[in-house]
């Protein structure tokens, strides 16, 4: 009887275990930000594939803290942005390389996906693949004035009447619209400093143009409904935003380059379920789903054609800000060495404390 007892027992534990790996096998553990998986689109993966979604909410800080602190265990997909990928990777072994040969790559807007990997790949792996993506650029008041570029903002003509951040997207905006690649010189300190220190100069002499270094988005909003900004560095949807309000306000691709970010797909390092990984990915990257995404989260995804299912007023919208040449000359960032943070924030300083 006790063997039987014991035979008994170490069956209904054998089906437990098998059980418990079978639901593990039909479950995707998700690590995202918020809006980036509405309840409908889950819904729908759900039925599609019977595959369950236990979601999780998260933004860059916390993934890379929850990945390193169980070594990349704990989900089977994550959303870092592109330049929070290869540092940590290098640095934690958080990821694991990703399986192109089980991607609908077709579905990437292909300058997007060329960017992503290349900014993604360490020792010749591809770690990260480009879902939601945005840019910071020009909005201008048309109807007050004309702008093309950054440098703009610094013209006579708008003194006092411009606003930008006293961060570092503007420091390599200008940067680039000087006619240099900040990011080439990200590994040579020495002359990433020397550019960086002309870019403070340009900044300083600017600093009469600038009405007031926003850091609060309602301020840099109220500006331009007022006037009282007739041109700004700002990001996309704000300036799509205002444009709903005011025909005359319009968000503008620099002619040097809008500066692009790009939330990813990763897979962690110990990740149990890829298949249900890889199949997310094709199914946000459907046009049709990666719309309904976009509506949620409030910019657009690196899904070719979702741009065309979207909002009648914001594909006008993104139509009229990007042509295909400004979307191929967006600025993505890269990942960010060490070091190169403090020489920015050493520049920030001296234009900060400049009368």
């Amino acid at each position: 009887m006790k063997f039987q007892r014991t035979l008994i027992a170490a069956s209904v534990l054998a089906l437990g275990v098998t059980g418990s790996a079978l639901a593990q096998e039909k479950t995707l553990r998700l690590l995202t930000w918020a809006d980036y998986a509405p309840a409908s689109v889950i819904a729908q993966f759900e039925k599609e594939t019977g595959y369950k979604v236990e979601l999780t909410l998260s933004n860059n800080e916390e993934m890379i803290s929850k990945l390193r602190a169980t070594a990349g265990a704990g989900f089977d997909l994550a959303q870092p942005s592109q330049d929070r990928i290869t540092g940590p990777q290098q640095e934690f072994r958080i990821y694991k390389p990703m399986d192109l040969s089980k991607l609908k790559t077709e579905l990437f807007i292909p300058s997007m996906l060329a960017a992503t990997q290349k900014n993604t790949t360490l020792s010749g792996k591809v770690y990260g693949l480009p879902h939601i993506w945005g840019t910071d650029g020009l909005v201008v008041n048309t109807s007050l004035t004309q702008m093309a570029d950054y440098p703009d903002l610094c013209r006579a003509d708008v003194k006092g009447k411009t606003a930008v951040r006293l961060k570092r997207p503007t420091l390599l905006a200008f940067a680039f619209a000087s006619g240099k690649d900040p990011f080439a010189l990200y590994n040579n300190p020495k002359a990433y400093s020397a550019l960086m220190d002309e870019v403070g100069k340009t900044m300083i002499a600017c600093k009469s143009n600038i009405k007031f270094y926003w850091d609060n988005k309602d301020q840099l909003l109220n500006g331009m409904r007022t006037g009282e900004i007739v041109g700004a560095m700002m990001w996309d949807t704000g300036g799509w935003k205002l444009n709903s309000e005011k025909a005359e306000i319009q968000f503008i691709a620099p002619k040097s380059g809008a500066m692009g970010w790009i939330d990813t797909f990763a897979i962690p390092a110990k990740g149990k379920n890829d298949a249900a990984a890889y199949a997310w990915i094709n199914f946000n990257m459907r046009p049709d789903i990666a719309a309904k995404v976009a509506s949620s989260a409030g910019n657009f995804t690196a899904s070719k054609g979702a741009d065309q299912l979207m909002d009648a007023k914001l594909k006008s919208q993104f139509a009229s800000s990007f042509s295909e040449a400004a979307l191929a000359n967006i600025k993505w960032y890269p990942a960010v060495p060490a070091g190169i943070e403090e020489i920015e924030g050493r520049v920030l300083d001296r234009i900060k404390a400049a009368p």
